[in-house]
């Protein structure tokens, strides 16, 4: 009941990756959100139950924002077998790799981690970034929509 309530709130789709010991890793996360700006924050929720959660502690990760049209890698990230094998950029400055064509990606160093019950909260301080115009993949009512890029920003409106 709760996670169907839950779900009436529409979520960002990003994929966060890492540098495994195998190479390049990533998990699914709707779990996103900008925490400070000063230092630049942000803060991603992993499930303790994730293969990648023990990876994770103390790795320079990378928050990838999913555009509309990877779906198919949201999906293979999430565990869900199908098509949509990932294409990995160049490694950030600090070698962490990322997925080619995001509509956003924030490279980060770790700062803290907190215990959330059957999550930690990863934080991390933005040292790099970037992003291009898109539409942007979302997450509502248990399954993938999105939210196209809106002619005129907010500047319009003041």
């Amino acid at each position: 009941m709760l996670r169907s309530c839950l779900a009436q709130f529409a979520t960002g789709v990003t994929v966060v990756s890492f540098a495994g010991p195998a190479g390049p890793r990533g998990l699914t996360v709707n779990a996103f959100t900008s925490v400070s700006l000063d230092p630049p924050l942000v803060l991603v929720g992993i499930a303790k139950s994730a293969a990648a959660h023990g990876l994770l502690e103390g790795a320079p990760f990378c928050v990838n924002v999913l555009g509309a049209e990877q779906e198919a890698l949201a999906r293979r990230f999430a565990g869900i077998v199908g098509r949509g094998l990932p294409e990995w950029a160049a490694p950030c400055e600090h070698g962490v790799p990322r997925l080619e064509g995001a509509l956003a990606f924030l490279e980060c160093m770790p700062w803290r981690v907190y215990d959330a019950g059957d999550h930690s909260l990863f934080l991390g301080e933005v040292v790099h970034f970037s992003h291009r115009r898109g539409t942007a993949l979302v997450y509502l009512s248990h399954r993938f929509t999105s939210v196209a890029e809106p002619e005129l920003g907010v500047e319009y409106l003041i």
